[in-house]
């Protein structure tokens, strides 16, 4: 699948939604009353024999704010004060939650917000790929970006990681940000954050070129238990001139 590299500028519809309810309120809006459930695992098996399978785990205190999270290569560890997120030390590199969001969720930490559905789920995406090809007559590798534009179609449940987010803090950075954003300047990757965060659960990604011909596509199978939370799911990775690929994954909960 086509890696997402960078996000473009913030979007019209995105200045225009400063007055907007903050996250908590449009998940509560688009949800209903959800249960409430934290992941501690999600294991991603592939069918394919040339590819690693992987597992994050997310650890929690007594009090279930979370307190490390792991890819199975880096552990993160999170840093309270005063009650709120402050750092997240540990790993080789820094380590954030949204490590959690792989494919296909790795579309929302790119992306210009093109358009959202009545949910307020961001359904229209416009992404970039930067590549490296070989110039002959130069001699030399040039960068050379792609323009795709990404349609998401989602379940009628809740984004099973919103809960998760929010017991490491994230969802409280995410609402402060909405509600000062006419007041003040704020980081520019966690206003790109706060509006492609999904509040339902993706279930298709649907990738076109400059030209409306399909690059590739993502669809997931999931298998809900009785909150309407997944349980299991298959990925199916279709990308043009390239074998198709099949993964499954498995949600754990804590009790």
């Amino acid at each position: 699948m086509k890696k997402l590299l960078f996000l473009s500028t913030i979007s019209i519809t995105l200045l225009a939604s400063c007055d907007s309810d903050s996250v908590t309120d449009e998940f509560d809006n688009a949800n209903g009353d959800t249960a409430k459930k934290l992941i501690e695992r999600v294991e991603f098996d592939s069918a394919q024999i040339d590819e690693e399978d992987y597992t994050f785990t997310v650890n929690y205190d007594a009090n279930n704010r979370v307190t490390s999270a792991s890819n199975g290569v880096d552990t993160g560890v999170l840093v309270y004060e005063n009650n709120e997120l402050s750092t997240v030390t540990g790993g080789s590199e820094p380590f954030s939650l949204s490590e959690l969001y792989q494919d296909p969720y790795d579309v929302f930490e790119t992306g210009d917000v093109l358009e959202y559905d009545t949910s307020g789920n961001p359904i229209s995406i416009k992404v970039f790929e930067e590549s490296y090809e070989f110039n002959e007559t130069t001699g030399i590798y040039e960068e050379v970006t792609e323009e795709f534009t990404a349609t998401i179609a989602y379940d009628a449940t809740p984004n099973p990681y919103f809960y998760t987010f929010e017991a490491a803090g994230l969802i409280e950075v995410l609402d402060r940000v909405q509600l000062n954003f006419s007041m003040m300047p704020q980081s520019s990757e966690i206003l790109r954050a706060r509006a492609l965060f999904p509040l339902n659960n993706i279930k298709s990604i649907v990738y076109k070129n400059e030209a409306g011909e399909v690059e590739g596509e993502v669809k997931i199978d999931y298998v809900y238990d009785a909150d309407n939370y997944p349980s299991s799911g298959t990925i199916t990775v279709i990308v043009d001139q390239e074998p198709t690929s099949v993964y499954t994954v498995s949600y754990s909960y804590k009790q």
